[in-house]
């Protein structure tokens, strides 16, 4: 249970502006979480916001019934935010007004710390020796009202994080990792949500069983066409047609009623939906067709570079070999030292610049930290240097 038990759900803005002159009364820094109803709803709003600061309690919000809460964003001010997995409520956060001014992410710390596993639980039970519950991570927190235990689970996320946001910095600090803590934080400080992705359609399971682009053109117009039906609904698309399902339909490519798939409620009941966009993408001409695949603006795949530039594939081979090697000597995962794609992008399209200097401008033009390229540059330069051009 909750130290202070499980508190009642704040519904009202006179219920916000208490939490908030709460908040703005306490002291120290403030933990904060939401929840969303992935796999149920359409988006990845926020169905609950948890804040807890020492000399405050923890207080539970509904955003849905209090969607604006800058009033409570005024309240903590420059106070710093706690949060475990930061880039999963950010976005959220931000959209009920919530921006943090300067932030600590336990499970970007539990990485750069070396834990070998980073999930809140894990974590809470490598630190404090208490076993979190998770059995209520997946549910449907759009339900109103919440369940009790769903409360209570929401009450202890926060309630863990101001002792474990301590005891990490310690150990940060310990192994000389605070700085790089630092500048991973305040990164996350203009988070907005991940880039979106071109042609999101094609991330459909089961695409690879398509083999023509009229059919992956029916892909897109099915997928355009859920995508629609659970935003009017406000459901996640999966529940709407399953990927698989949708593909089914693709393959069979169906001009009537009779002709579509059997086996989903769905498949009926939006019927004209589905044979409007077999019809819109049987209709297009063949050169407006999408192709096949999408051609990518970054490097080939490091498996061919032996073959099409072997001097390039040893640069890489040197650079990741000197990673690796940090990456054990400081326990920490080799992709927090540097993620593959800004390395494989230097490697295979390098600044004219080959010093340490030129490397660590075209590395931090990727979105690489500084920490990271004081790290990596002199890695590369040293890469470029035992591997000379052969035209040199």
């Amino acid at each position: 249970m909750p130290a202070d038990g499980v508190p009642p759900v704040i519904d009202s803005e006179r219920g916000l502006d208490e939490a908030a002159a709460a908040i703005r009364a306490g002291e120290g820094p403030v933990a904060l979480d939401a929840e969303r109803a992935s796999g149920y709803r359409y988006g990845q709003r926020a169905y609950l916001v948890q804040v807890r600061r020492d000399g405050s309690g923890t207080w539970l919000i509904d955003p849905i019934a209090v969607p604006d809460l800058t009033p409570l964003d005024d309240a903590i001010g420059n106070a710093e935010w706690i949060l475990h997995a930061a880039t999963q409520d950010l976005p959220c956060l931000a959209e009920v007004g919530l921006r943090p001014r300067q932030l600590f992410d336990t499970e970007l710390a539990g990485r750069l710390l070396g834990l070998p596993r980073v999930g809140l639980a894990a974590v809470v039970e490598h630190y404090l020796g208490l076993s979190l519950a998770k059995e209520h991570s997946a549910v449907d927190w759009s339900t109103r009202p919440l369940p009790e235990p769903w409360l209570r689970y929401a009450a202890l996320d926060v309630e863990v994080l101001v002792e474990l946001r301590n005891l990490m910095g310690v150990d940060l600090a310990k192994q000389g990792k605070d700085g790089w803590a630092r500048e991973e934080f305040e990164a996350l400080l203009d988070f907005t949500g991940p880039a979106p992705r071109v042609d999101p359609w094609r991330r459909t399971s089961g695409m690879h069983k398509v083999r023509h682009r009229r059919t992956v053109a029916v892909v897109r117009e099915l997928w355009e066409a859920r995508d629609a039906i659970a935003r009017d609904r406000d459901v996640s698309p999966g529940r709407v047609l399953p990927d698989a399902v949708l593909v089914e339909i693709a393959m069979a490519g169906p001009r009537s009623p009779d002709q579509l798939p059997g086996g989903h409620r769905s498949i009926r009941r939006y019927q004209r939906q589905w044979l409007s966009a077999v019809s819109r993408a049987n209709a297009l001409a063949e050169d407006e067709l999408p192709p096949m695949t999408l051609r990518s603006d970054g490097p080939p795949p490091a498996r061919a570079w032996a073959e099409r530039d072997p001097v390039a594939a040893a640069r890489l081979a040197d650079t990741r070999a000197g990673l690796t090697a940090f990456a054990a000597e400081h326990d920490i995962p080799v992709e927090n030292v540097m993620s593959p794609e800004p390395l494989r992008r230097v490697v295979w399209t390098p600044p004219s610049d080959r010093s340490e200097g030129g490397f660590t401008t075209a590395l931090r033009g990727l979105g690489a930290r500084g920490w990271q390229t004081r790290i990596v540059a002199p890695l590369l330069a040293k890469a470029f240097a035992d591997h000379p051009d052969t035209d040199a």
